[in-house]
């Protein structure tokens, strides 16, 4: 048997046996970046992240999704911004986003939520967002309390609470 021969044909058959799992991987992937844009609209993050969503009653196209907002959240806490979610991903891998979104996050940001998902639904978010690409400008940079702030904010802060009766 010619070397040649046999070395074309061992090419091919592995040329014909890592198709179908390139194959695979593409529509586990097309599923994946599927499921980030599920998981992106019922788990609410447009409603912050996205500037209009909400006013727009989600009718908004997605080019313009997860860019962040310079409407800021002041509480307690200091004055913060949701942030670009589609420059903030593309200095992350995957394993680094799955261990941000375990962490704590300053209010509003309803990290406890984001804890609760599986690594799948955390890895679907990641790569929907990477697909959609990077657009957008950062969102400012948060403000300690107390801090004086030039840009429009939602003021979390409770009114009329009920006097809590002293014993």
């Amino acid at each position: 048997m010619n070397i040649r021969y046999l070395s074309c044909a061992t090419l091919s058959t592995l040329v014909w046996l890592t198709q179908p799992a390139a194959a695979v991987d593409l529509a586990s992937d097309a599923h994946m970046v599927e499921r980030g844009e599920y998981l992106v609209k019922v788990s609410g993050c447009n409603d912050c992240h996205t500037p209009g969503y909400p006013e727009a009653a989600g009718k908004m196209p997605e080019e313009q999704w997860l860019t962040g907002s310079s409407v800021g959240f002041q509480g307690p806490w200091g004055t913060t911004y949701p942030s670009n979610l589609r420059l903030y991903v593309q200095d992350l891998t995957e394993s680094e986003w799955l261990a941000r979104l375990r962490q704590p996050m300053r209010p509003p940001m309803p990290w406890f939520n984001l804890s609760a998902m599986t690594d799948g639904d955390l890895t679907a978010l990641y790569r929907f967002i990477r697909h959609l690409g990077a657009a957008g400008e950062p969102a400012p940079r948060a403000a300690e309390p107390g801090m004086a702030v030039t840009t429009p904010y939602i003021e979390f802060v409770p009114k009329n609470l009920p006097k809590v009766a002293k014993h």
